[in-house]
């Protein structure tokens, strides 16, 4: 039988314990997905009982589960301690020990997964006060009382700022035991697109510069600035919010060569290689492939991004972000990577297009009619939310007389599966950072090639003072972002 696991979550008082990580691990439990038994301790600077959390966590349990929730409770308990305070990590130390005593468990055998659900800057403090207490003190590859750390993002602001962190942690940590968290990674439809590509025979000999004209990226929101919200976004803006990890993480799977297995660094390697290909644009170039706007009232919204709680009169942070995308390798070279991301659009979705190049010859000698594209007929649309599933496009021919084409899709939803709803994407990553399974989180190489991308962009706007465009909130964004699409056909995708 599996060890005791115990999963510590620092921060515990906070939204994402409530939102996120209590019922991600509540329907861990409920589908019976632990290994052995659990206990989660949770950890902040409030003084409360185990009940009184309890209590809390209740209004945020799915109704279907609250029966489960019931038998999960006796799982949980809560320690009033501030990591960065040593003789608090002691008495945590103290806790931990006695509660897998009294499990009849001994505490050097027992596995501990340290969830860091707080500010960046107490990221390196945290770990550094367990490391001088030992608690984070594990054999290479240990399968019994290992030690691991979660670590949230943003993971830096700035390729500097990414590397010191990685330095401080490595100080106290291995790579192994350091788990970077990116949500999107845990999502059912993102994980799909391994599958799609390396388990389908029909798919990856077309996925290159030869038969691909471009590839679009969209991440789009309705959700603006809600609450106070803008105090945070206003230091961090699209491309450091969305781009550098969201949107690059899906462009890496998209891009990336066929791994030797799916082994956790052979798949992270190949995601490596592509953000390492990316072409970091000159100041110069920023102004041709990068189109930045912020959003202005409407009918829909009745403050611009500049009237918003918490942001400057003369903020020039983008809240929305259209990029030309270049990779320079043999399967990607010449071919247009459009990524887009936004706050305050018509429509919430994100979605990937692949575009197939024009037929080699025009047999039908002229235009099709309807809206139906006579250039571009085939595009493959992989649907990661709020729709999941997958879409190819193709041209039939109409029945009747004459060669009159029309376009049909052939598509796939997971809603078809009858499976119930999709897991949520932190259900799976917990359950794979308890496991040891860290192929879904971030590397740090990796986060550290995705800053070197994003750092160009915004040095290419400090050295030109690029224009900061305006789009209506509640629309698809600036029109300035359809020139990305030069030399190929098409527009942005308006999501399914």
């Amino acid at each position: 039988m599996a060890r005791l696991a115990q999963i510590v979550i620092f921060g515990a008082s906070g939204d994402l314990t409530s939102r996120k990580l209590i019922p991600a691990l509540l329907r861990n439990f409920a589908e019976d997905n632990f290994r052995g038994p659990i206990q989660v301790i949770g950890v902040s600077r409030s003084d409360k009982t185990p009940e009184e959390w309890h209590a809390e966590l209740t209004g945020w349990i799915p109704e279907h589960l609250l029966e489960s929730w019931e038998h999960f409770k006796p799982h949980l308990s809560w320690k009033r301690a501030d990591a960065a305070v040593p003789h608090q990590v002691e008495t945590l130390e103290g806790h931990l020990d006695g509660l897998a005593l009294n499990a009849g468990e001994d505490p050097s055998l027992v596995g501990r997964l340290f969830y860091l659900a707080l500010a960046p800057s107490l990221f390196a403090p945290t770990v550094e006060a367990l490391s001088k207490q030992g608690l984070v003190d594990c054999e290479p590859e240990a399968t019994e009382g290992w030690r691991r750390v979660v670590v949230e993002k943003p993971f830096g602001t700035d390729l500097h700022s990414a590397n010191r962190l990685n330095t401080l942690l490595h100080r106290h940590l291995r790579e192994e035991q350091i788990f970077r968290i990116d949500h999107y990674l845990g999502k059912e439809t993102v994980q799909n697109i391994l599958s799609l590509r390396f388990q389908n025979a029909i798919f990856e000999p077309l996925w290159n510069r030869k038969h691909l004209e471009s590839v679009e990226i969209s991440v789009c929101e309705t959700v603006a600035m809600e609450g106070k919200r803008g105090a945070y976004y206003d230091k961090a803006g699209a491309s450091r919010d969305m781009l550098q990890n969201h949107v690059l993480q899906v462009l890496a799977l998209i891009a990336m060569e066929p791994p030797s297995s799916m082994k956790p660094d052979a798949v992270r390697n190949e995601k490596v290689k592509v953000l390492d290909a990316l072409r970091s644009f000159a100041p110069e170039e920023v102004r041709t492939h990068v189109v930045r706007a912020q959003y202005a009232k409407s009918e829909v919204r009745e403050h611009d991004y500049r009237e918003e709680y918490g942001v400057a009169d003369d903020s020039q942070t983008e809240t929305y972000l259209a990029v030309r995308a270049l990779i320079d390798n043999w399967r990607w070279s010449g071919v247009p990577f459009l990524l887009r991301t936004g706050k305050a659009l018509n429509k919430r979705f994100t979605e990937v297009v692949l575009r197939f190049k024009t037929p080699p010859l025009d047999l039908l000698n002229g235009p099709l009619p309807g809206d139906v594209c006579a250039l571009r007929p085939n595009d493959l649309h992989i649907l990661i939310q709020p729709v999941e599933g997958v879409r190819l496009s193709f041209l039939v021919k109409k029945p009747g007389a004459g060669m009159i084409m029309q376009r049909s899709v052939l598509g796939f939803d997971y809603s078809d599966l009858d499976a119930g709803p999709t897991p949520d994407a932190y259900q799976r990553l917990l359950l794979d950072a308890i496991n040891g399974n860290p192929t879904l989180f971030i590397r740090g190489d990796e986060v550290e090639a995705a800053w070197r991308f994003v750092d160009a962009i915004r040095a290419g706007w400090e050295a030109n003072d690029g224009p900061v465009h305006s789009y209506p909130a509640g629309s698809m964004g600036p029109d300035e972002a359809n020139a990305l699409f030069q030399g190929c056909e098409g527009l942005w995708t308006e999501g399914t």
